[in-house]
């Protein structure tokens, strides 16, 4: 019978390039090592992370967002994915109180929804004592955020420590311990992220930090301070799922097409038969009733996905009969007429859309979107690199898309027919995705 008690916690920090990822999966590959199951979430829209994750713990990473989640969906996901874990660890975004409006949205917010502490990494470089200050500030700025411990970055020696441990003991923080500052420990800069290979190859990132964790951490005084009740699964939870109609939906997965939330693919099993198939492998598009094609890296595979020559005119043909299709970003791309690459070379795609996605002159758009379609509001989050090259005669545009802060987003979403596409990742698992297409 599983525990009614079990350590949960925030690594959270006072903001971005603070560590937080670093010490995340070097606790995570610990934790495993201890013999324990460890299930780790990500706030935040960021499919980047939860793969590190996923690596590191041997076990699925699940994002929670409330910006694109409602709270009472964001504990029903926590408490499901929790249940046979030994163990709980949620990477936070940002800073700790960093949301999309003031805090709504935060790492912070988070925490309150689900009910667990926070730990902070500090990022201790050129710090002594007055880090206490910041400790302090963190841990009452807001009364209902529950700050129990503080582990740090980058610290040059014991000595150094000393002065830290300190600080955070005359703050009210407990000093779980620290990480030595040293090059090993850097994650790699990333264009939206690693390839699924290369991912592989990072494995003695964590292997080495848990070694770290195990010397200067006191593992076992952190998960003591984090131990909290076991979240009990809501009413809906416990209630028999319905059988999935007789509809097939068939979603694009490999190396090129892999920014997929987990609880997006659950709903669509609920929603009909869910098979897989790769673009980058040549496979045909599988018998459906509607086709997922996420985004990804497409841009990393440009020759191979046009060699694939049968898998583009079977999606191309899906496309003409009527099928339904909802892609994105990379996914959106791969359905046009050609992507360039960043030298202006052209490669052919399946042609759905009338247009080109380009990585010339490659500039960062980013940024959480609404998308109001047919009387429906769907929530979601851009992040690209490419573009659509300009057309005197474009596809033509659907819906309406706005900022978290309710600006209008120059985001297009783009039909043809049974096709929608666009450079929004959808977050759709509170809804159904065919009601997408009405």
């Amino acid at each position: 019978m599983a525990s009614t008690s079990i350590p949960q916690l925030l690594v959270a920090a006072g903001s971005s390039g603070s560590g937080k990822t670093t010490f995340t999966l070097g606790l995570l590959r610990a934790l495993k090592h201890r013999g324990l199951s460890v299930q780790s979430f990500k706030c935040g829209p960021d499919y980047i992370d939860p793969k590190f994750h996923e690596l590191s713990s041997g076990r699925p990473s699940i994002n929670l967002d409330l910006f694109m989640m409602s709270p009472e969906h964001v504990r029903a996901v926590y408490a499901r994915h929790t249940q046979e874990a030994d163990a709980v660890i949620l990477e936070g975004v940002m800073g700790l109180y960093d949301g999309y409006v003031r805090m709504h949205g935060s790492s912070a917010a988070v925490a309150q929804a689900v009910g667990i502490p926070t730990v902070l990494l500090v990022d201790a470089r050129s710090s002594a004592y007055s880090v206490g200050a910041l400790l302090y500030g963190f841990k009452h700025f807001r009364q209902d955020t529950e700050v129990v411990g503080v582990v740090f970055n980058r610290v040059a020696s014991e000595n150094h420590y000393r002065f830290l441990r300190e600080a955070a003991e005359d703050a009210g923080v407990i000093p779980l311990g620290y990480i030595p500052k040293t090059k090993l420990l850097e994650v790699p800069s990333r264009h939206l992220g690693l390839s699924l290979s290369e991912l592989q190859e990072l494995d003695a990132l964590p292997e080495d930090v848990a070694a770290l964790i195990e010397k200067h951490v006191d593992i076992d005084r952190l998960l003591e301070a984090c131990m909290r009740p076991r979240p009990t699964l809501p009413a809906e939870e416990l209630l028999p799922k319905p059988a999935p109609s007789g509809r097939k939906i068939a979603v694009a997965r490999d190396e090129a097409f892999n920014f997929i939330y987990e609880e997006n693919i659950r709903t669509l099993s609920l929603h009909g038969e869910v098979s897989f198939f790769s673009p980058l492998k040549d496979e045909p598009l599988p018998e459906c009733d509607l086709l997922y094609i996420p985004g990804g890296y497409p841009e990393f595979y440009l020759s191979e996905l046009a060699s694939a020559e049968r898998t583009r005119s079977s999606i191309a043909a899906y496309a003409a009969s009527g099928g339904r299709v909802l892609a994105e970003c990379g996914g959106m791309m791969y359905l046009c007429r050609a992507i360039r690459d960043e030298e202006g070379k052209s490669y052919p795609m399946c042609g759905v859309l009338d247009q080109e996605a380009t990585m010339e002159g490659m500039r960062l758009r980013l940024g959480y979107r609404k998308l109001r379609l047919a009387g429906c509001e769907y929530r979601g989050h851009e992040f690209h690199y490419s573009s659509i090259v300009p057309q005197e005669v474009g596809e033509a545009t659907v819906g309406e898309q706005l900022t978290a802060r309710d600006e209008v987003a120059p985001t297009l979403l783009y039909r043809r027919g049974n096709v929608l596409a666009g450079y929004t990742h959808l977050y759709f698992a509170e809804q159904d995705p065919f009601a997408l297409f009405n």
